[in-house]
């Protein structure tokens, strides 16, 4: 009689080598929105007048393409240093959000795995790594790992790398390029496949429909009052079905 040999699931075993290769297929269609991106980026920065390091110093401690665009705006425009901050930070509150979902999943790993996490966590990562978390809820935290650094793999230095092509060719890229469509694409490809219930469409319209009502607020106060608005709107929706499935 023959035992079966485990199957070993450590650094280098089938399923952690599986999840980081599969991380790095599905954030591959990410490279189409984050060059464009990120040559927006190094250009905005170049044009606001500020030399290599500091647009690259963005990118690389921020590593927030959103809350760099919303803080390079108002510095443009000679706002305050605490408006600047308040501002970014205000835009940055989404992470706050992703971090508390993919929480349960990695919150095991030791704390210089969770502060890499941390600091590699763009939206698309996000999307992608929640996704596949709720596919597969039962994969090991090496597997869970595997797969968010292999997400992170040709998105977070292709973020770099543009900035720095941005910054360096600045005004030399042609208008025509149209550059600035990478930041709707790319928030479209990543929310699409998570609406997938009645409260996520909810909340989903009340963000849109609220941000365009709102869109005379100065400073991008609008879209944080959307967002606010439209949480509670998928909420409240949640739970008047959860309600309503308990009266059946």
């Amino acid at each position: 009689m023959t035992h079966a040999t485990p199957q070993h699931t450590g650094p280098t075993g089938p399923e952690t080598t599986t999840a980081f290769w599969r991380g790095v297929r599905q954030g591959l269609p990410f490279v189409l929105v984050i060059a464009p991106f990120g040559l927006l980026f190094g250009v905005a920065g170049n044009e606001a007048g500020f030399d290599l390091l500091e647009v690259m110093g963005f990118s690389v401690l921020v590593i927030a393409g959103a809350s760099q665009f919303t803080a390079v705006q108002l510095m443009n425009d000679h706002a305050s240093t605490v408006m600047v901050i308040l501002a970014s930070l205000a835009v940055n509150l989404r992470m706050a959000m992703y971090s508390a979902s993919l929480a349960p999943h990695v919150g095991p790993a030791p704390a210089w795995q969770r502060a890499l996490v941390a600091y590699s966590m763009v939206d698309q990562v996000f999307a992608l790594a929640d996704s596949d978390y709720r596919l597969a809820p039962k994969q090991s935290l090496r597997a869970k790992l595997a797969y968010y650094t292999g997400a992170c793999v040709p998105i977070v230095p292709l973020w770099y790398g543009s900035t720095l092509a941005g910054a360096l060719l600045g005004k030399a890229i042609p208008p025509a390029f149209a550059l600035d469509f990478a930041v709707p694409v790319t928030f479209l490809a990543m929310i699409a496949p998570l609406l997938r219930s009645i409260p996520h469409l909810v909340a989903a319209a009340v963000s849109v429909i609220m941000a365009l009502v709102l869109a005379f607020l100065p400073a991008g106060t609008g879209l944080i009052v959307a967002a606010v608005l439209a949480m509670a709107a998928g909420a409240q929706t949640e739970l008047w079905l959860a309600r309503r499935r308990a009266q059946q």
